[in-house]
């Protein structure tokens, strides 16, 4: 078995991209701990709740105004450059940049508005917080839009370490600097300042690093616009990142909206060690996006039913890892971002196992997305995050941090059972690691539908 998984070179590109991926991701996530940690020690667990709520509501507002491009160049991209389309290339992004920018500033200044009649009678702290954080928007959705174009010409490192490593370690260093060396108290709009500056680092490292990797024959191409193909693809797309961005942070959000605002913090510190359960899937991901694209474009249905096989059972093996050793821990790890914290404890274990069982299903979204069965994610991901949302606010309303962990994770279950069902209905591929113990066909054609097959070779 070892040797059919791997014997490909396709594969092992992934598997090696995968693991460079991976280790890149835990650095960036020990950063982001590490923030995190100093953080909530230094601004208390009721200002880090502020912090929390208005990190949470940005990144869905983001994902918003990024309209799916984020994932959309994953597909185009790869396509365009097989064809040697370098005009269409040049153009994809190009509009996604530009669109882009025009909506994210609307959604600031209309989030501004809202705030300000919102949370009028608010504290101080938190109406700053929001006014601060709203200018987060447009510099977050540009910057996953050019992670995703540098991600699809091959730069993996360059495509995660900006976003990931440079934001979190700037924040680190300034919110250090200034409590330790200065002695200065710093409160939540001082540390979404500090993120504000260190995205616009992050920005400004990614946009060189798009431009050292576009291939040199777009430079010199008047760009194509096929809007129309593009904005079919991007409305689900779209509704998808806003979907699982509020997937996600509904606990945050709802206890913040609730007025539990230590409560969302305490849940935030909570999901985000949950969430590394998630990493292994979300490396491999790096470059199993495009790889999709690619195979489903050349109907090579057997090696897209073995790269994700392959890809959930390793990726399983090493969450359950991760997550036995984080339940085990789960007491003195809270405990060491603040003795407050120490409530997280049973919810931390109900969102570990939600996340195993979501690692044991693979890369689910990413095989509807990357295959032309967006729409059909988008409507299974909406479902998922209603459902998450009702039964999130009727659990937190009697259970508190128990009620937001164990309908968060029972929405997650879900979620990847209707889409195992959809995925072994419409393409033939067994759910997750399920799918080892079936060997592929090399006779098998995906079900392709003819508008899609249209919108990815134009």
């Amino acid at each position: 078995m070892h040797d059919r998984v791997f014997g490909s070179a396709p594969i092992k590109r992934v598997v090696l991209g995968g693991g460079a991926a991976f280790a890149v991701h835990v650095a960036a996530v020990g950063t982001a701990y590490c923030s995190q940690l100093l953080i909530a020690r230094m601004i208390g667990v009721d200002s880090f709740g502020i912090y929390a709520y208005v990190t949470a509501t940005m990144v869905v507002l983001a994902y918003l105004a990024a309209l799916g491009f984020d994932v959309a160049l994953l597909r185009f991209v790869p396509v365009y450059e097989a064809q040697q389309r370098w005009d269409l290339l040049k153009g994809v992004i190009s509009y996604a940049q530009r669109r882009v920018g025009a909506v994210a500033l609307a959604v600031t200044l209309i989030g501004v508005l809202v705030t300000a009649v919102r949370y009028a009678d608010a504290s101080l702290e938190l109406r700053n917080a929001f006014f601060v954080g709203y200018l987060l928007v447009p510099i977050w959705a540009l910057l996953w839009i050019r992670c995703s174009a540098v991600r699809a010409f091959g730069g993996v490192v360059w495509s995660i370490a900006p976003d990931r490593l440079t934001r979190e370690g700037i924040v680190i260093g300034l919110v250090a600097l200034a409590t330790t060396s200065l002695g200065l108290h710093v409160d939540a709009p001082q540390v979404i300042v500090a993120m504000l500056f260190s995205s616009g680092i992050g920005l400004a490292a990614t946009s060189l690093a798009m431009r050292q990797l576009r291939p040199r024959a777009a430079d010199n191409v008047d760009p194509i616009y096929d809007a129309a193909a593009w904005r079919r693809v991007t409305l689900p797309l779209v509704i998808i990142g806003a979907a699982e961005a509020m997937m996600n942070r509904t606990g945050v959000l709802i206890l913040g909206w609730l007025g539990d605002i230590k409560g969302a913090g305490i849940y935030s510190v909570a999901f985000n060690i949950a969430f590394v359960v998630a990493l292994p899937r979300i490396a491999f991901n790096t470059l199993f996006a495009p790889a999709i694209s690619s195979f489903f474009t050349r109907k090579d249905q057997a090696t897209l039913r073995l790269l994700a096989a392959s890809a959930a059972s390793w990726t399983f093996v090493a969450a359950a890892c991760i997550a036995i050793v984080l339940a085990v821990m789960a007491e003195p790890l809270l405990t060491w971002f603040g003795p407050d914290l120490k409530a997280g404890v049973p919810a931390l274990r109900i969102l570990l196992l939600g996340q195993t069982l979501a690692a044991g299903a693979g890369s689910q979204m990413y095989l509807m997305t990357m295959t032309g069965h967006e729409r059909s994610a988008a409507a299974l991901l909406v479902l998922s995050a209603i459902v998450n949302g009702i039964s999130s606010a009727a659990l937190i309303s009697s259970f508190g941090l128990i009620g937001a962990a164990s309908a968060t994770s029972a929405s997650l279950i879900v979620w990847n059972a209707a889409m195992a069902f959809f995925l072994w209905r419409r393409l033939r591929l067994p759910p997750g690691v399920l799918a080892m113990l079936r060997p592929p066909s090399k006779d098998e054609v995906p079900h392709t539908r003819p508008e899609v097959s249209s919108a990815v070779t134009s």
